[in-house]
């Protein structure tokens, strides 16, 4: 399958430039953006291997920094300043399109400020993918991340570990459990990062195992004819 592939971009963005990469495989039928968590940017293994699936599959991705880790900070921005690039990358991704269907995915932190941005209303997705949500603090689960998510009404999918310490499955299945358009698919033995203890996985080939879920939930939710 022929691609546009690895096409870097610079975005301006209201929080500053920030890096992008454009891969859009001959007749994409949709387009995922993805970005990354808080620890790692666009061009971690696990992003690669996510984005390359994704392509071999027949899915445009458009993956990006956000302004602190373009910037070189260890700490990530706030949401209003991650929002502001969520909805920038929103623009120039359906600028690219040809009408496909636009998704909206991320890595823990990443994915939650998608979350955010849609439950605001500053980008407009098809749908959201979750890449491990991070519900709560390690160690703190009664600060719960929860309260913007139920005003959403548009698909979803959570691929959670099921050691992740930054969801405990009892209260993420029961937070899903009141989300009516939510899909919750659990990663068996998976931990924040989808390691499995005893199992010898570089972050790429993680990364590249969660994209057939995401593409199946994909086409699901295609829009019909």
């Amino acid at each position: 399958m022929t691609r546009e592939h690895g096409t870097r971009i610079t975005l301006p963005t209201p929080s500053g430039d920030v890096s992008a990469d454009s891969s859009r495989p001959d007749g994409a039928h949709a387009t995922v953006l993805v970005a990354h968590g808080a620890g790692a940017g666009m061009d971690h293994p696990f992003m690669l291997g996510y984005c390359d699936a994704l392509n071999e599959v027949g899915v445009a991705t458009l993956r990006f920094n956000f302004a602190y880790m373009e910037a070189g900070k260890k700490v990530p921005d706030r949401a209003p300043k991650a929002i502001a690039v969520w909805a920038a990358v929103m623009d120039e991704a359906r600028r690219r399109s040809a009408g496909e269907p636009l998704w909206a995915a991320g890595k823990s932190f990443g994915g939650r400020m998608a979350s955010m941005a849609a439950a605001e209303g500053a980008i407009e997705p098809a749908g959201l993918v979750f890449l491990g949500y991070p519900l709560h603090p390690a160690g703190k689960p009664e600060r719960l991340r929860d309260e913007h998510l139920y005003a959403l009404r548009l698909p979803m999918l959570f691929l959670q570990g099921t050691r992740d310490t930054l969801a405990s499955a009892d209260l993420l299945q029961g937070v899903v459990s009141k989300l009516p358009t939510a899909t919750l698919a659990w990663q068996e033995g998976g931990d924040h990062s989808f390691a499995v203890k005893g199992a010898k996985r570089t972050p790429y080939a993680i990364g590249a195992s969660l994209a057939d879920p995401t593409a199946a939930f994909v086409r699901e939710h295609a829009p019909r004819a």
